[in-house]
């Protein structure tokens, strides 16, 4: 079944009674991922009750465990409120995996998704729902970027990256939302349901992901509203945002082959290389080493910042600690030795074929990344 073929369904009447435990379940399902907001929960709450009054609602709190307490003071509140739930995420990272969670956790026949900062207008929440309710729009997406609409809390800097990340989406993925980078739309829960297989658990940017999954299928809608300050917390956006972003990006454009986790891997091997030849060139400058013992410290130390930085930023969803943090690093070291050997022996065969010699040398270098990183997310970091 095509998603444009998707029936929309009806909107219950609110439940006639004071109390939100009794009476039909959610027309709409509000999923918030977080990442220490512990300081956002109540008043986002209490915001979201007062724009949906006479709405049959949930919040759908999904956290990635954070350490200030987000997750308790969500699920206190749920102990008043049976419209707030909240799913605690343990050794589990990342924006798009938790809307995704979220989206795939709710009955209801709609959902939305926003930020927990309050900075997303929750007063635009009834517009969307009812050019949903409408039944000939499948996405309704929050913009700042039309009449009506404004990011001036932006300072430059982040401005003048929200426009380039903007138009690198529209050019190379051809969709012509004027937001592509907002984190706040809202959608009927089939869509999301139909295509769940395809979507990348990775990134922040699941809205991109799912417009550019759905291969122009969908029937979208776009909503003003003026993007506020931070209520409480810290700004989660880091250069981090922007490669997983590029991920996203060449994931998309090579139908998978390039993912988010890979990219960061590439660049981690990429600065592990500078690390090397650092490291080579002051053992035989300043230490006087000869060059097999040089060369065996900086193979080491490049293997071990390499290790680190995966292990803090690549994998770290699936941070290693501890005694585990060590067995992990044996382990990293392992695979580098036979991804070397890989590396070689493919080099070499190429070679012999047709002796082009960068073209040898690549080959044997991409295998040896590929192997490194394919065995490295099995055996050590125990993901996909």
């Amino acid at each position: 079944m095509s998603l444009s073929a998707i029936p929309p369904p009806p909107i219950p009447a609110a439940a006639e009674t004071a109390s939100p435990a009794i009476g039909p379940g959610p027309v709409l399902s509000i999923v918030i991922p977080t990442l220490n907001e512990a300081g956002n929960v109540a008043e986002l709450v209490s915001r979201i009750d007062r724009a949906l009054a006479g709405v049959a609602w949930e919040v759908i709190f999904v956290d990635d465990n954070s350490p200030d307490g987000t997750a308790a003071a969500a699920k206190r509140l749920g102990l008043s409120d049976r419209r707030v739930r909240c799913i605690r995420r343990v050794e589990r990272r990342g924006l798009a995996g938790a809307c995704i969670e979220g989206i795939l956790s709710s009955a209801a026949p709609y959902v939305a998704v926003m930020d927990a900062d309050l900075q997303h207008d929750e007063a635009i929440l009834l517009r969307m729902l009812a050019r949903l309710a409408a039944g000939d729009i499948d996405l309704v997406v929050g913009t700042r970027y039309v009449e009506g609409g404004s990011a001036d809390v932006f300072d430059a800097k982040r401005g003048r990256l929200s426009r380039i990340a903007t138009r690198i989406a529209q050019r190379f993925l051809g969709t012509q939302l004027s937001d592509p980078m907002s984190g706040f739309f809202m959608l009927r829960r089939e869509v999301v349901e139909a295509m769940a297989g395809d979507l990348s658990s990775e990134g922040f940017k699941i809205l991109l992901d799912i417009v550019t999954t759905a291969g122009g299928k969908l029937r979208v809608a776009e909503e003003p509203f003026v993007f506020r300050a931070r209520f409480s917390g810290e700004s989660k956006f880091d250069s981090r945002v922007g490669i997983e972003f590029l991920g996203l990006l060449l994931g998309k454009m090579t139908f998978g082959v390039v993912n988010p986790r890979f990219l960061l891997f590439a660049l981690v091997g990429t600065a592990g290389l500078g690390v090397h030849l650092v490291v080579l060139k002051a053992s035989l400058l300043y230490a006087s080493a000869f060059f097999p013992a040089a060369q065996s410290l900086a193979t080491f130390t490049a293997m071990g910042n390499n290790f680190v930085l995966n292990n803090f930023l690549t994998y770290r969803d699936r941070r290693l600690r501890g005694l585990a943090m060590l067995k992990g690093f044996a382990g990293f070291c392992v695979i580098g030795a036979a991804g070397a050997v890989t590396n070689v022996g493919i080099a070499s065969f190429f070679y012999t074929e047709r002796p082009v010699w960068w073209l040898a040398g690549m080959t044997g270098a991409l295998m040896g990344l590929l192997w490194n990183y394919t065995m490295s997310s099995r055996f050590v970091w125990h993901t996909r």
